[in-house]
């Protein structure tokens, strides 16, 4: 060891470049590192949910629930199985034994979900699995809100959505408060009783021009085509328009019979803010992206968007998980900087200002140093890392 050190005191201006350079590597390690609040951590529980409009709870049990438990008991790992049956609705929640493989236990849960399908109801919803991972929380979410009608703040909400997850650390965005767009039909009883028409078989005939009919494919050895009967109601003009045969055996046109116009579905729920109706953006992150970036990136994005939806429309951020990321950087800036003070002053009256100075200096660049190293094995910069790397000026003074 004192071979060492006195290696070092006989080259001092190569170790002096050596420490500058770990400093600069350093330092553009500290600014590179993704920084999030907290680690992206793989936790093996599933969650199955599946839809059936107008069943109640106990029907939901017996035809959604038993029969998606009988199939999911058998994936391997399963450690405790939950479930819910509610009105139109079922959801299986599965936890597994600690250290299962997540891609594994999905494709296994996937694999039981696709068995289980045939013993469900053929007007149920198509089952989703879904991970419970900590990325899928957001990490940003902004309300928007104003005298604007839905319609434009739906509209306008979803180009917004497909602006933000255009940016590159941007996994998805979801809309609260968004509601499907349906075309509603009021039926003229009178109109079709003039005209000696069955509401069934005019509620069929809508159905039956509604679908896409596939018809196989040509292949005459030069290439192969597609070939379908496009059936597909696309525009309100569509549906107006299509020709209905008469008692009398005239054609009539659906219109002359029934009022269509677009609405909504029934919200299942609302947001407001300050007391005014207000549409959700959640922004989800990607696994390793560096939280403050996308998030200000994304609110650059919603702060110019949305004057252009109207020139009363507000933007609220309700979330922001940046601000939490802020706060642990500086405080462990904060600490670093307490303690180099702290031992240099200690050092500086024992030891004289050249020690002192040397000490100042090795602090921060151990921190510079351990950063380097978590940025070349791909760790990101979170709280748990903090909490390791970050001493306080008391924890200082006690190790003194």
């Amino acid at each position: 060891m004192n071979s060492l050190i006195a290696a070092a005191f006989s080259r001092t201006s190569a170790i002096l470049l050596t420490l500058m350079l770990l400093g600069a590597i350093g330092i553009a390690s500290y600014i590179q590192i993704p920084k999030e609040a907290r680690p992206d951590v793989d936790i093996p529980v599933a969650y199955v949910s599946v839809g059936y409009e107008g069943i109640s709870p106990d029907d939901a049990e017996r035809l959604l629930v038993k029969p998606l438990e009988k199939h999911l008991r058998t994936v391997e790992g399963l450690d405790v199985m939950k479930s819910v049956a509610s009105e139109g609705y079922a959801s299986v929640v599965l936890e597994f034994a600690a250290g299962e493989d997540i891609d594994l236990v999905l494709a296994g849960v996937s694999k039981a979900v696709d068995d289980a399908k045939p013993d469900l109801p053929t007007d149920a919803d198509e089952p989703k699995v879904i991970e419970v991972s900590l990325s899928l929380f957001p990490v940003l979410t902004a309300a928007l809100y104003g005298t604007v009608s839905e319609r434009d703040m739906v509209q306008a909400a979803r180009d917004i959505k497909d602006k933000l997850e255009a940016l590159p650390g941007v996994l998805e965005v979801e809309i609260g408060g968004d509601r499907e767009e349906v075309l509603e039909i009021l039926v003229d009883a009178s109109a079709m009783e003039a005209y000696g028409l069955d509401p069934n078989v005019v509620t069929g005939l809508v159905k039956g021009n509604n679908q896409l009919v596939t018809a196989g494919a040509i292949d005459d050895g030069g290439g192969r085509l597609l070939v379908k009967v496009p059936g597909v109601i696309e525009t309100i003009d569509d549906l107006i328009n299509m020709p209905i045969k008469a008692s009398d055996g005239t054609s009539i046109k659906f219109g002359d019979v029934a009022v269509v116009r677009r609405a909504f579905r029934q919200a299942e729920g609302w947001s407001r803010v300050n007391g005014e109706a207000a549409i959700v953006l959640d922004v989800r992150k990607r696994v390793g992206s560096n939280i403050i970036n996308v998030i200000e990136a994304a609110r650059e994005v919603i702060d110019e968007e949305a004057p252009k939806i109207g020139d009363d429309v507000k933007v609220s951020y309700l979330f922001d998980d940046s601000k939490d990321v802020r706060n642990l950087l500086s405080d462990l800036g904060n600490n670093v900087g307490a303690a180099v003070i702290i031992v240099m002053v200690v050092v500086l009256a024992v030891l004289g200002i050249r020690n002192a100075s040397l000490v100042g200096l090795a602090i921060p660049g151990s921190f510079l140093m351990g950063i380097t190293v978590l940025n070349l094995i791909g760790v990101t910069m979170n709280i748990i890392c903090l909490l390791y790397t970050s001493p306080s000026p008391r924890d200082v003074e006690e190790s003194r």
